[in-house]
């Protein structure tokens, strides 16, 4: 690799050629040599950016945890909404990568040890959002925090998976619109006011629900 050469271009492209040599040869029967030889780098420049073979399919979440990652580290005004734009920057990225994502579905969906592989992968992504809210809202209900994460996740992962194995096109403001609504509704069960009512020893039923319709009205 070209000191001059992106780092990030160059996994992906080296990661894009073994995904095709995975898909015609199969990964079992794809070595390292195989994948250096196709991307025209030899062994050595192999190892500088990839442990092994199973490194080069998951290259792309690794460049974008890196990236989500680097843009929770700005400033924000709304933490819970850096959340969602985090999440937004992912699927964009992996929007303009679907070839690439499809290969890697279909190499990952024959292989048991990949497919843990890729569940680990995806939980840092939601490990990184709750990590982020808890430094940035440390006072705030650490289950509601997991609960928004893991909602937010699933979301993103849904309409992900959506995209890249059934075919659908999903516009990158679907989701928007998507993530907005549950930040939203996260926001609206987190504000809600709590009343707390005295009243005196033997005070009569309709006494008291005459009094709580009158302030919740």
């Amino acid at each position: 690799m070209r000191d001059t050469e992106d780092p990030d271009a160059f996994r992906l492209t080296v990661a894009k050629v073994a995904l095709d040599l995975f898909a015609v040869k199969g990964y079992e029967a794809t070595s390292v040599d195989d994948i250096a030889e196709a991307s025209g780098i030899s062994r050595r420049t192999f190892f500088r950016q990839f442990r092994g073979k199973d490194d080069v399919i998951f290259a792309d979440h690794e460049i974008l945890l890196a990236q989500a990652e680097e843009f929770l580290a700005h400033s924000h005004d709304d933490p819970w909404v850096a959340v969602c734009e985090a999440a937004q920057l992912v699927f964009e990225r992996f929007s303009g990568w679907k070839e690439y994502a499809r290969l890697r579905y279909q190499v990952v969906h024959d292989n048991p040890a990949l497919r843990d592989r890729e569940i680990v992968t995806v939980f840092r992504y939601e490990r990184l959002f709750v990590d982020y809210l808890r430094r940035a809202i440390p006072e705030h209900s650490h289950l509601e925090t997991i609960q928004f994460c893991a909602t937010v996740t699933a979301t993103h992962n849904f309409m992900l998976r959506r995209m890249i194995r059934d075919g659908i096109d999903t516009a990158p403001d679907e989701l928007r619109a998507t993530l907005a609504a549950v930040r939203a509704g996260f926001q609206r069960a987190s504000e809600q006011e709590v009343v707390v009512a005295v009243f005196p020893r033997g005070a009569s039923r309709e006494r008291i629900a005459d009094a709580l319709s009158h302030h919740l009205d």
